[in-house]
């Protein structure tokens, strides 16, 4: 392949003229992209000049210095009335492609957006090498520190080239080893356990362990001296670490000073005490401290300090004093406490809402005008702001007031949808494949109220529901549901097509915990019983009315009715600190609830059910989840309990492993009548694949059981344990878990898939 040399002769200028001679005209030759004005505008010697040879010296470097030339020659000849200047040049090729290869780390699109080199642009072999440079430096920050980068040029017709980068990326260097010089009191890996940057291992191909981020490597310094400081080694310095790149891996060494190791001396209080002293000292964590502690002394100016804004000092400026006793070994510290004059709030601004009305958002705050400053309940405030969900952010502004001791409350809140119109299908255990249809707004009118419509439809179900719900009834925080449906859904067994209506009372009493009150009414018709225990081919020459006639009356004592109207009021308290519905990593969601239905109609009985869930964050952002529920049903004297209302376990939010209903107390003749009492237990590790997607692994092992008319034999749970995935997707959470039932009976399934899109647990 030719090489195009890249030269510039200056030729030099004809022998000297008489001084008399003059430029008569300037001509510029050779240039077919360059236009003649451009050239001419960097040349000094003009038509009319004396003939200078130095200045035309000067001229071949000016037009060389443009970059677009290989070859740069000058010729006079005389002229009419003087000496004509010709400049003959010999322009550079321009680029007519850029072509990588070897790259197999980035795509050849992310080097060209890396690289100030284009197509149709002159070449230039400095730039050509400064690009070359940037390439490899491109590949460091990916830690490819032996990548070499070449090039070629192929040169084409009508002057234009083809550039071509050749890339040797390359092994890929990660840390070998980490290495700490002046650490005494903390081994190496106690020290690495600090820091994000860690050592290479055989699985670092698939994780990000060994790679080297000069930025993470600076915040393990922080990192690792806040480790000292807090451990009472309050004269730690940690080194700039130095990096060593090897043939094989980088070394990565990090000196430590320690100094001495000091205990938490007194701790005391000065200036403005508002509250008793020992008051003060109950708040302190750095007092309870056997090390001195640089986070606990912060952290208690953080508390003195919302202390004092709780009662309207919302500027008291905490100051902790440090005093060092070498000799005791011994660190006091003294908080000088300046409280300045109390604040009030003056006027409260709500700015950027466009739909939702002032007096909805107001009704969230628990600060208000001429208030003290509290500082822990504009927090909250802040906080149910988001818990309505109807804004993408609040932000909070404190300005001064008319005076020093006022302050104006901005609080701008910026609006995002809250209705949403949606048509879609999935497939549970319960309903097979499904269709739904939904229209929902979470903030009507702007009023904050909730209406949602929707109709679903399955192999195993129909439905339609609508519910309406006021959070702010009479102006408190009293909330009313109204909610009417109407279900038909097969039993297996029978088809139950129910019509009903419910309504709701709910006050939240505390943090998280609601009490409501709720009426429902409901009438159901069942149906295609008696030819599904006629069916021969199920149950061949059974006995079919002498079965009915025993098991209605001794079991479950519904059958003699066609409709059954239940009529019930229940009560509860739920409470749900979890920090998001679906995939939630911590917090805990509580449930009891006692029903109870007779208040006319033929059904009757007493329902008590309770959950509980618990979310416990562990190492590398895994959750660990501990789920339990139980419940018990009691038939009211002279009323139906229908089967419906009876316990049964199985499915995936139950049993994993088990079919909808699978597990249940039996008759005398073996089949199922569902229990009068159930327990069941949850256990799951959860562990992030795709954390920013939203996709979770777990594993998991469930335990329960259904039982009828004794108690709960903990002996005789059925058990499941499996595996699966969930991802909260634009069709909403979707969930695929394999459940395996721990000995299985001879009429059972060992294993079943159960997939869903829905909720969870």
């Amino acid at each position: 392949m030719a090489m195009l040399v890249l030269c510039c002769t200056l030729a030099g200028p004809p022998r000297a003229a008489p001084a008399s001679a003059t430029v008569q005209d300037v001509l510029i030759e050779g240039n077919r992209r360059i236009e003649d004005a451009a050239i001419l505008r960097v040349i000094e010697t003009q038509a009319g000049d004396a003939y200078d040879p130095d200045q035309l010296s000067r001229d071949l470097e000016a037009i060389f210095e443009m970059g677009y030339f290989d070859d740069i020659r000058v010729k006079t000849r005389s002229g009419k009335d003087g000496k004509v200047v010709i400049f003959q040049v010999e322009e550079k090729p321009t680029i007519r492609r850029i072509e990588f290869s070897g790259n197999m780390v980035y795509e050849d699109a992310e080097l060209e957006k890396n690289i100030d080199i284009s197509t149709g642009s002159i070449l230039n072999i400095f730039r050509v090498k400064r690009n070359m440079k940037q390439i490899g430096t491109l590949y460091k920050e990916k830690n490819y520190h032996n990548t070499t980068v070449s090039y070629d040029i192929e040169e084409l017709e009508h002057n234009q080239a083809v550039l071509k980068f050749q890339i040797d990326e390359g092994e890929k260097l990660r840390i070998s080893e980490i290495r700490f010089e002046g650490n005494k009191s903390y081994e190496a890996d106690r020290l690495k356990d600090k820091m994000k940057t860690s050592e290479r291992w055989f699985l670092s191909w698939l994780t990000s362990a060994g790679d080297l981020d000069t930025e993470t490597l600076q915040q393990d310094v922080i990192r690792l001296t806040n480790f000292y400081q807090n451990n009472g080694y309050a004269e730690a310095r940690v080194g700039e670490p130095e990096i060593m790149y090897q043939e094989d891996g980088i070394l990565v060494e990090i000196k430590i000073e320690e100094g001495e190791r000091f205990e938490m001396g007194d701790a005391g209080f000065a200036g403005d005490l508002i509250f008793p002293e020992q008051k003060l000292q109950e708040k302190l964590s750095s007092a309870g401290k056997t090390y001195f502690s640089r986070k606990a002394v912060r952290s208690d100016v953080v508390t003195l300090s919302d202390a004092y804004a709780d009662e309207g000092y919302a500027h008291a400026d905490i100051s902790p004093r440090i005093k060092k006793n070498p000799e005791q070994g011994t660190i006091d510290v003294v908080f000088h406490i300046t409280k300045n004059k109390p604040v009030y709030f003056e006027r409260i601004v709500i700015e950027g809402n466009t739909k939702t009305r002032d007096k909805v958002i107001r009704r969230e705050l628990e600060v208000y005008e001429g208030q003290r400053y509290n500082g822990s309940k504009l927090k909250k405030s802040v906080r149910d702001l988001y818990r309505l969900d109807y804004f993408k952010d609040v932000k909070v502004r404190r300005e001064q007031g008319s005076s020093e001791d006022q302050m104006v409350l901005n609080i701008e809140v910026e609006e995002k949808p809250t209705g949403s119109f949606s048509v879609g299908g999935g497939y549970s255990a319960i309903d097979d494949l499904y269709m739904m249809a939904s229209i929902t707004e979470r903030n009507l009118f702007g009023r904050g109220q909730y209406l949602d419509l929707r109709v679903q439809a399955g192999g195993n179900s129909q439905q339609y529901d609508i519910t309406f719900r006021e959070p702010w009834l009479f102006d408190i925080p009293l909330s009313a549901t109204v909610q009417a449906n109407k279900w038909e859904r097969d039993y297996e067994d029978y088809i139950r097509d129910s019509t009903g209506a419910s309504f709701r009372l709910g006050y939240e009493i505390l943090d998280y915990t609601n009490v409501y009150f709720r009426y429902a009414f409901d009438v159901s018709e069942i149906t295609d019983w008696e030819e599904y225990y006629e069916d021969e081919d199920y149950y061949g020459e059974y006995d079919y009315s002498e079965y009915y006639e025993n098991y209605s009356s001794d079991y479950w004592n519904v059958w003699d009715e066609d409709e059954f109207v239940e009529s019930s009021v229940s009560t509860g308290i739920t409470y749900d600190s979890r920090n998001r519905k679906f995939n939630p990593t911590e917090g805990s969601k509580h449930r009891l609830t006692l029903e109870y239905a007779g208040l006319g109609g033929n059904v009757g009985f007493t329902k008590i059910t309770a959950e509980t869930g618990w979310y416990f964050p562990v190492i590398w952002d895994t959750t660990f989840f501990l789920h339990a529920e139980g419940g018990y049903v009691d038939e009211s004297g002279g009323k139906i309990l229908p089967d419906y209302e009876r316990f049964y376990l199985g499915g995936i939010n139950s049993l994993r492993g088990f079919d909808w209903r699978d597990v249940s107390p039996e008759n005398e003749e073996g089949y199922d009548i569902g229990g009068d009492r159930f327990i069941q237990f949850n256990v799951e590790y959860l562990v992030p694949l795709l954390k920013d997607q939203g996709l979770v692994g777990l594993v998991f092992y469930d335990t329960g059981n259904a039982f009828d008319g004794g108690p709960i034999e903990f002996d005789n749970l059925r058990k499941t344990w499996g595996y699966g995935i969930r991802w909260y997707s634009p069709m909403g959470p979707l969930r695929l878990e394999r459940g395996m039932v721990i000995d299985p009976r001879d009429d059972e399934e060992d294993a079943r898939w159960e997939f869903s899109i829905g909720g969870s647990f």
